[in-house]
């Protein structure tokens, strides 16, 4: 099944060994559970052999090629596989011709595998139309590229996109010890191990590309005897990136983050850089750094800068959308800032101090004239009676109780002279008359 899939034959030389250990089936496939779990249309249309032509979009390693043998597995169909970087409109018309031909003599269907499909020019595309549209072949292109950003309209239209998303480490894990204990098609019959440091050096530094682990794995077998371990020192000198000590469940992560956000507080660029670069060469999850810049923006920059909390979401959402390794340039951007930012806390001791108060003293009834008071029946009990309307002023506050009676700890809220907390404290003074 293995050499009819991928085309080998007994005078083929050995294939890599990530080509070897391509899935055979639905059930051998590792990762995209979102399209292929269990029940999933997506995995029953292509157990059927019903699923079409689709665009497969996804980072490098994700399965896109393993996926498109298996859907022209599941298909029965021949596959002819070109690379739009060096495929043109000439190759296509003979693979179509060779289709017709495979339909005609012995009732095979044919499925175009076309990588690297965004190279191909809208002239290039349009070329494609007719053959999916009088079934010639079924189309599966892969890309890297944002195909609704480089692929024409009328292809689209004819041919579903399905989303890859990276594999996760725990998925390259598998797939790594999967290869390397798998006798018939990965390195079993050698009967090597992976040092528990080494594996993981492999797996973060492949950043979900399994094709990547794979072929580092498939190096580091052949500079191991047989029987023998590979070391992490092996896996180092092929990556040409030493191990760095980081658990991300472990204190040195935590003790990374906790220096990295007070170099930030403490309005040092260079160290809060140091740190960030500590991390991110350690593959710690880039959401986790930006949602603690959103924090520190509000609770230790405040009002002194508010724009810094408006850039901070602004980045965390370009961290989703651009992804690694692209999304550490905007931390980088958004670490600088930050540290570079005046600083003030007083919003978040205010909040601190409100609650204490909420939490520990007998709370009193909200005062009648700052009730709600959408109905007749309520105003004839004082609702909202004497609220004075702040617009209503030229000044545009008023003189005017709005705390309830109480023993409050007041003020809670004592604004530094801090950038442009500055002139909320000037607002504030003139506001109590001080």
């Amino acid at each position: 099944m293995q050499s009819e899939l991928f085309g080998m034959t007994e005078k083929t030389p050995p294939l890599p060994l990530a080509t070897r250990m391509r899935p055979r089936t639905l059930d051998e496939f590792v990762g995209q559970a979102h399209l292929l779990g269990e029940g999933m249309p997506i995995r029953r249309a292509i157990a059927q052999g019903a699923l079409g032509s689709v665009i497969l979009w996804a980072p490098p390693g994700c399965g896109k090629t393993s996926l498109a043998y298996l859907i022209a597995h599941y298909t029965n169909a021949s596959v002819e596989a070109h690379s739009a970087v060096t495929a043109g409109v000439a190759d296509i018309r003979k693979a179509a011709e060779r289709a017709r031909q495979r339909l005609k003599t012995t009732g095979q269907s044919t499925l175009l595998l076309l990588d690297e499909i965004h190279h191909f020019t809208r002239t290039q595309q349009d070329a494609l139309l007719g053959y999916l549209e009088d079934g010639t072949f079924t189309l599966v292109g892969a890309t890297t590229e944002n195909p609704f950003l480089v692929l024409s309209n009328a292809l689209l239209s004819r041919a579903r996109v399905l989303t890859l998303q990276p594999l996760s480490d725990a998925e390259v894990r598998l797939l790594i010890e999967r290869a390397l204990h798998d006798a018939e098609r990965g390195l079993g019959a050698r009967r090597l191990q992976i040092a528990p440091d080494a594996l993981e050096h492999l797996v973060r530094c492949a950043n979900g590309d399994a094709r990547l682990a794979l072929n580092l794995l498939e190096t580091a077998a052949l500079q191991t005897p047989d029987g023998g371990t590979i070391a992490l020192p092996v896996i180092e000198q092929l990556l040409q990136k030493p191990m760095l000590r980081y658990d991300q469940q472990g204190d040195y992560h935590y003790d990374t983050i906790s220096a990295y956000i007070k170099s930030v507080r403490g309005s040092d660029p260079d160290a809060a850089l140091h740190y960030l670069a500590r991390m991110l060469l350690a593959g710690e999850d880039p959401r986790f750094i930006v949602r603690r810049l959103l924090i520190l923006a509000s609770e230790d920059i405040g009002n002194a800068n508010p724009t810094a909390l408006i850039l901070a979401a602004a980045g965390a959402q370009a961290v989703e959308r651009v992804g690694m390794p692209e999304a550490q340039i905007i931390l980088g951007h958004l670490t600088t800032y930050l540290a570079c930012s005046p600083k003030s806390n007083a919003s978040y001791v205010a909040l601190k101090r409100a609650l204490e108060d909420a939490r520990t003293k007998p709370l009193p009834p909200i005062p009648l004239h700052l009730r709600n008071a959408p109905h007749s029946g309520m105003r004839e009990l004082g609702y909202a009676e004497g609220y004075q309307y702040p617009h209503d002023d030229p000044r545009g506050w008023v003189e005017q109780a709005y705390m309830p009676d109480g023993d409050w700890s007041l003020p809670y809220y004592e604004p530094t002279t801090h950038g442009a907390e500055g002139k909320i404290l000037e607002f504030i003074r003139k506001a109590r008359g001080e």
